[in-house]
């Protein structure tokens, strides 16, 4: 095994199922045959940042000064790039960025790029209420002249109950129950693919496709640019 120089830092907490899949996601994508293959990674799970859809709704304090905080404690610690498992997070990026002197890979463009690479053309957005009205989304995909379609009011209503009772500890296929209206909108609308554009969906959305719908996982993308990174 050759030495590695990069050291992965995980921004966590938000939420806390959703850091260790992403975690899960990273080992079980490396190509390894021993223990001494796998990557180097730093976790800060930081359940003292607040909630990012809450800060921009303008209903709770901003997450920045924690997402610093633990940003700057992991390039401390020796961390040469950070990975911020939460799509809402990526709004606050640029506030983050600037306070720190190691890169972030930024999930939502990764994904973006992802997309257009795989020749999609219509994609449904499925995260949270903060997420959507930021825009990061929408303007990364349609940057690249790929078409965004927004859930209508029910569709939202299922994501957003469906993520807060991952949360909560909700069981998944209870949860899964409770996604169905996004799904099912998702499907009318003509959408070849969803976005599974909240951490917490991807506890969900595991497999390739769903009922039909290619899934996009945007954790899943990010920690093969992770791979990519570390192993070229």
């Amino acid at each position: 095994m050759k030495e590695r120089k990069e050291i992965l830092g995980i921004v966590g907490g938000m939420g806390p199922a959703a850091t260790i899949q992403f975690m899960h996601l990273v080992v079980s994508l490396t190509p390894a045959k021993c223990d001494q293959d796998h990557i180097r990674m730093l976790v800060d799970m930081n359940p003292a940042i607040p909630d990012r859809t809450a800060a921009i709704l303008g209903q709770g304090p901003s997450p920045v000064p924690e997402l610093v905080k633990s940003a700057q404690l992991l390039e401390q610690a020796g961390a040469t790039f950070l990975v911020f498992p939460c799509n809402t997070a990526h709004y606050f990026l640029p506030q983050v960025q600037p306070q720190i002197s190691i890169p972030i890979l930024n999930m939502i463009e990764e994904t973006a790029a992802y997309i257009k690479e795989q020749g999609i053309k219509k994609i449904a957005l499925l995260a949270t209420d903060g997420t959507v009205q930021t825009g990061i989304y929408q303007q990364a995909l349609t940057s690249r002249d790929l078409s965004c379609l927004v859930p209508d009011e029910l569709a939202q209503k299922a994501v957003m109950k469906t993520i807060y009772d991952i949360k909560s500890g909700c069981e998944l296929e209870v949860a899964k129950q409770t996604f169905a209206p996004a799904i099912n909108w998702s499907k009318r609308q003509g959408a070849e693919a969803v976005i599974a554009g909240c951490t917490e969906l991807s506890l969900i959305l595991t497999a390739d496709t769903y009922q039909g719908l290619k899934v996009i996982d945007a954790m899943k993308v990010v920690a093969g640019k992770v791979l990519e990174r570390v192993l070229d």
